[in-house]
């Protein structure tokens, strides 16, 4: 019978969480990119789209950074690993801060003038898109840059996560037979 896998405490749900905002908060900008391309009425659902992945990658960010914290406080310190681990979790603490306020400043631009019942015209809010693009771009740029110094905690410096052990029986190893 199949069982779900134990869910893991927070200092050990990091590596299971983390790459989704990532994801998330990477894809939205090629949706509103498809929203500019389209005509107001086609592409306004891919703007809608956009902002929810926004809103799920920026809530996932709170959960990510909160979990980083806790695994950090568990991970094997020493030389190069505090420095670099601290630069990571300073990087994470300023993309949820980047990353909430561009998801309130799209959802202004998206959803204020209909709650106004004063549409802006389809040159202003290109007009605003693309510059609230470049902005994303630059925190996009962050984004990644704290993903990679997370990548190198793992695979240059082999800091992971402390998980318990899982209560699944291990299965056999399966020898290649060459003959």
């Amino acid at each position: 019978m199949l069982d779900a896998p134990p869910i893991p405490p927070l200092d050990g749900l990091h590596p299971l969480v983390v790459h989704f905002p990532i994801a998330l908060l990477l894809v939205a900008p090629l949706l509103i990119v498809v929203g500019l391309l389209l005509r107001p009425e086609k592409g306004r659902s891919f703007l809608v789209a956009a902002l929810l992945l926004m809103v799920l990658g920026t809530a996932g960010s709170f959960l990510a950074v909160a979990s980083g914290e806790a695994a950090a406080k568990l991970a094997e310190r020493g030389g190069p690993v505090d420095a670099m681990l601290e630069h990571h979790e300073e990087m994470a603490e300023t993309v949820r801060m980047v990353f909430t306020v561009l998801t309130l400043v799209f959802a202004t631009i998206l959803l204020v003038p209909s709650l106004v019942r004063r549409p802006l015209g389809r040159g202003v809010t290109a007009s605003l898109l693309v510059v609230f693009l470049a902005f994303y771009g630059a925190g996009a740029l962050l984004l990644a840059n704290t993903a990679h110094a997370g990548g190198r905690l793992v695979h240059e410096f082999g800091v992971t996560a402390l998980l318990a052990p899982s209560p699944l029986p291990s299965l056999p190893l399966v020898e290649d037979d060459d003959d």
